[in-house]
């Protein structure tokens, strides 16, 4: 193996081979590299590399040029960019399991104390590798490995709390644990913005995030969702039925769930789950009925219940028992009145239209105190006139 006193002094012949081999328009970019490399000025030739690595046309050449070039300076730069550029070179290496020895010899570099961060960023990405090969339990060690380093951290650069997430929703994905998946997903959008994912990635991140909302058995919360612009990404396509699906869940409008309920073969996960789905509606349906009512009525009957979910009297005490049971409310059951007392509604990320009207019970809340506060006024002066 050749010393990094032989690289360096091959460094110009390495970029002068590279530079032959590059498109017309790479070549400057390589007399860049030679002069900044010259100058022993690391910072800027390091986002010199992040950038030329993020250009498509760059790829054939990354392995080598990261490989013969930039590790005969690894320990002088900053040791997150040095992962990056080793993650750009490895997107290029095909047959995944010399991918993932590429990966783990990348963590061992940066495994030291004054770069943790940059191993734990490593390691998310080997985990994703692993995943890609199959590996569910090493990808889970390893994600556990980098979180274990994270949670020491008192602040994440962005980039390392997205992949983090991301592989996260990967795993999940891939063991169909879709309360899991939803929240990781959810997180990873919030470390990143949208606006840098390919229009594909976002449909299919949509898509994924759509079947993960309605099959979650703990997932009740949707607006977080639903107020994402991920989904405008679903528009005009022949799954834009999924977002006016989940509009329709997250206030329970059974109505449209028949309506849309054919919809469902062309995606079996979901046709095989209909009943779950519309038990889930009928769940969304009682929320909403408790939500558009104001604090101080929140006792609904057996009746009432039965209307608004579309069940039968004889299922509404269970529907309710269960929406007890997933912590989605809480109160008491009067079995022989036939009536629930609401005592608390699980908070929610409210959609524009359920702010508005909440803005609306506000309003008329505030008449109604209004006009209290007239008549006591009133009444008080008749009362004082007639002391007079």
């Amino acid at each position: 193996m050749a010393s990094h006193m032989d690289i360096d002094h091959d460094v110009p012949t390495i970029l002068s081979v590279l530079r032959s081999e590059a498109p017309a328009d790479l070549e400057g970019d390589f007399y860049t590299m030679e002069d900044f490399w010259e100058r022993r000025l690391w910072h800027q030739l390091t986002d010199m590399l992040v950038s030329f690595f993020a250009k498509p046309e760059s790829a054939p050449l990354r392995r080598r040029l990261y490989t013969q070039f930039v590790c005969s300076f690894e320990g002088k730069i900053n040791q997150l960019k040095l992962v990056a550029l080793g993650l750009a070179a490895s997107a290029t290496i095909s047959d995944k399991t010399e991918a993932l020895d590429f990966m783990n010899e990348l963590a061992g570099k940066v495994d030291d104390p004054t770069s943790k961060d940059a191993y734990a960023y490593a390691l998310i990405e080997t985990a994703r590798v692993k995943l890609q090969l199959g590996d569910l339990e090493g990808a889970r060690s390893t994600i556990d490995s980098a979180n274990g380093i994270l949670e020491k951290f008192d602040t994440i650069d962005s980039v390392i709390n997205a992949a983090f997430y991301s592989v996260s929703a990967d795993y999940y994905k891939v063991k169909a644990d879709f309360a899991a998946y939803y929240r990781s997903s959810l997180r990873y959008l919030a470390c990143i913005k949208i606006e840098d994912l390919p229009i594909e990635a976002q449909r299919e991140r949509a898509y994924d995030l759509s079947i993960a909302a309605f099959l979650g058995d703990s997932i009740y919360n949707f607006g977080e969702l639903l107020l994402h612009p991920i989904l405008e990404s679903l528009v005009g396509t022949e799954y834009g039925w999924l977002r006016e699906l989940l509009f329709a869940m997250n206030v329970g409008n059974l109505t449209a769930f028949d309506n849309l309920r054919p919809q469902l073969s062309a995606i079996p996960i979901l046709a095989n789950q209909a009943e779950f789905l519309r038990d889930k509606f009928c769940t969304m349906a009682l929320i909403e009925a408790v939500f558009q009512r104001p604090v101080s009525d929140r006792t609904l009957s057996f009746q009432l219940i039965a209307k608004e979910t579309k069940l039968s009297h004889d299922n509404v005490e269970f529907l309710v028992m269960r929406a007890l049971n997933l912590g989605l409310i809480r109160g008491s059951i009067d079995q022989v009145g036939e009536r629930v007392n609401i005592t608390w509604l699980q908070p929610r990320v409210m959609t524009k239209d359920q702010v508005e009207s909440m803005r609306q019970r506000l309003i008329q809340w505030d008449n109604s105190v209004n006009q209290l506060s007239s008549w006591m006024q009133t009444a008080g002066r008749e009362v004082w006139a007639a002391e007079a």
